[in-house]
């Protein structure tokens, strides 16, 4: 019988899940018994972590029962029916979907920002940040820590895998559709080559797509309200001025995002390069006199936020302007979700 605490990988077969199992295969070994869970169509089906041939059972109440830690990547609505059934059998939820991010009670934690409050969780819960967030924030919370965050003013460019398996697929599709064609020489000729747009507002191949999320009130997106309120609980910052413009871009997986942040202390540019050097989780990347700097081919299948592009603003002396760069499905999703849970593990190993 292990010692080590027993976790259950919820959503196992979908996108971020694939994704998980890969991560938890390459990290260290802190569980014992790892569970699967999917819908009831995919119990039954095989998959391997670890080298071990797992069996993925149906989503029950009982599939909670001996767990310690449960990490969730399912829908919004699924989450939020069954987080508090996990977390009544007895085991602790890190929920990746949007459920309870803004809820009081629930912590949004990024563990190299704010891993203390993994342990004020009243519900039982823990959330993981946006994904577009997270693509950002553990470059800005190494920054604050010295300078102290005032005001962000961010444009994201969002992959194609951001909306999922079927934002994959759309963009591969149109990939196709275009190729070979004069396509994006005329005013609408993109429309007439793209005949499925998928869960896109126009077509994103050859084109970029002002649009990420749902409709929120005054023309915002779900996005670009998620990557201001979820910003400041991370950083405690109730106050901090954020505007954000999300945009999807024809990328397949990596996000990326234009930064201009304001401090209360005076930054340097040099100082701020060599912050984003040292901090854990961010690979700094940044030589414009090479041309060298992230791009989301080199970033995507890696796990750090990387960084570029760190200018001091000319107008503002108190503000910097970077760019970076963020494997959405990984450190923006599967990979801060199994570092929550890691700390988790501590707690349980004590």
């Amino acid at each position: 019988m292990s010692n080590k605490p027993s976790l259950a990988v919820v959503g196992a077969t979908g996108a971020v899940g694939t994704v998980m199992l890969s991560i938890l295969s390459e990290r260290a070994d802190v569980w014992g018994e790892i569970r699967l869970i999917a819908s009831a169509r995919s119990a039954g089906k095989k998959l391997k972590c670890r080298g071990e041939e797992l069996t993925v059972v149906a989503l029950s109440p009982e599939a909670f029962d001996g767990i310690d830690v449960a990490m969730f990547d399912v829908p919004d609505e699924v989450s939020a029916e069954w987080a508090p059934i996990a977390a009544s059998r007895g085991a602790v939820v890190v929920d990746n979907s949007g459920a309870f991010r803004m809820d009081a009670d629930v912590p949004l934690v990024v563990p190299e920002v704010n891993p203390e409050m993994v342990k004020q969780r009243p519900r039982g819960i823990i959330s993981n940040p946006n994904c577009t967030t997270l693509s950002m924030i553990v470059a800005m919370g190494a920054l604050h820590k010295t300078y102290g965050l005032k005001e962000l003013v961010v444009s994201s460019y969002q992959a194609a895998s951001g909306a999922g398996q079927s934002g994959i697929d759309a963009l591969r599709a149109q990939m196709k559709q275009v190729a070979g064609t004069d396509a994006g020489d005329a005013t609408g000729d993109l429309r007439k080559h793209v005949t499925d747009l998928g869960p896109f507002p126009a077509p994103l191949a050859l084109n970029v797509v002002p649009w990420a999320g749902s409709l929120k009130a005054d023309g915002y997106s779900s996005e670009e309200l998620k990557v201001r309120n979820e910003s400041r609980k991370i950083l405690g910052l109730a106050n901090l001025k954020v505007s954000a413009t999300c945009v999807r871009v024809p990328v397949i997986t990596t996000h990326s995002l234009t930064v201009h942040a304001v401090f209360e202390k005076e930054p340097s540019r040099k100082a701020a390069q060599d912050i984003l050097a040292n901090a854990a989780g961010v690979k700094l990347v940044d030589d414009p006199e090479n041309y060298k700097f992230p791009t989301p081919a080199d970033v995507v299948g890696t796990d750090p936020t990387w960084v570029g592009r760190v200018r001091k603003s000319i107008d503002d002396p108190m503000a910097l302007d970077l760019f970076v760069c963020g494997d959405n499905l990984r450190k923006g999703a599967a990979l801060n979700t199994a570092q929550i849970a890691e700390l988790l593990a501590v707690e349980f190993t004590k």
